[in-house]
């Protein structure tokens, strides 16, 4: 496990779970948890092992927090759900590619597996909502473009805004229904929110605001004001 703050750990990812897993992450404090994004599928019992580590039993994760539809960030939610019984939280617009198991949407096809209905508890229908995590909130803002229903989470930890968007580096393709103008729009509300820390799908932890920013500029096309 990483330690990112003393809240917020990284538990899966290349490294700590399936090398096909995008990262995972566990917020955790005065016996409350959620894990944001579950990976594939195929390590979720290491997922859990992890999450035990962090010193939290299973049984006090009350959401999972998914960033979007992708296969190898929610493949694992389904078992994940069943074997802790929290709350699978997503987009509305994302939803109903879980529930139906839609394997094209899902990507799960690129990974030669199919992508089993998974039930989502909680739909985010605005474009900023709050859901209460003991006496704190997360706050899941909608940034559509990689996927329709794409998610990002802030948390603040420490005094630090700690930032979940999950593949903030796209990529962009027709068949999971990719916008390019909507992705360039969530770009520069991930820039409005200067967190501290960037906790990215595939290219790891980004610290300070600085770095923080510098990464999301990469993928901004022109005036990142605009």
């Amino acid at each position: 496990m990483k330690k990112i703050t003393d809240e917020v750990y990284q538990i899966g990812g290349s490294g700590l779970t399936d090398p096909e897993d995008a990262a995972s992450y566990l917020i955790r404090f005065d016996g409350h948890a959620a894990v944001i994004d579950a990976g594939c599928g195929k390590s979720v019992g290491q997922l859990l092992k992890n999450i035990r580590a962090c010193g939290v039993r299973p049984d006090q994760v009350e959401y999972l927090l998914l960033t979007h539809c992708h296969f190898d960030h929610v493949g694992g939610a389904k078992t994940f759900r069943n074997k802790v019984r929290c709350q699978v939280v997503a987009h509305e617009l994302d939803a109903p590619f879980l529930e139906k198991g839609d394997s094209t949407v899902t990507a799960a096809t690129w990974y030669g597996s199919d992508m089993e209905p998974t039930p989502v508890d909680i739909r985010i229908t605005r474009a900023q909502e709050s859901l209460p995590l003991g006496d704190r909130t997360i706050e899941a803002i909608h940034i559509p473009g990689h996927s329709p229903g794409s998610l990002a989470y802030l948390f603040e930890s420490g005094g630090l805004k700690v930032l979940f968007a999950q593949d903030v580096h796209g990529p962009l393709a027709p068949t999971l229904l990719s916008n390019e103008a909507d992705y360039q729009k969530s770009l520069r509300i991930l820039l409005s929110l200067e967190a501290d820390i960037l906790c990215e799908g595939h290219y790891g932890v980004f610290t300070g605001k600085d770095e923080v920013r510098k990464f999301i500029l990469s993928f901004v096309e022109g005036d990142a004001e605009a």
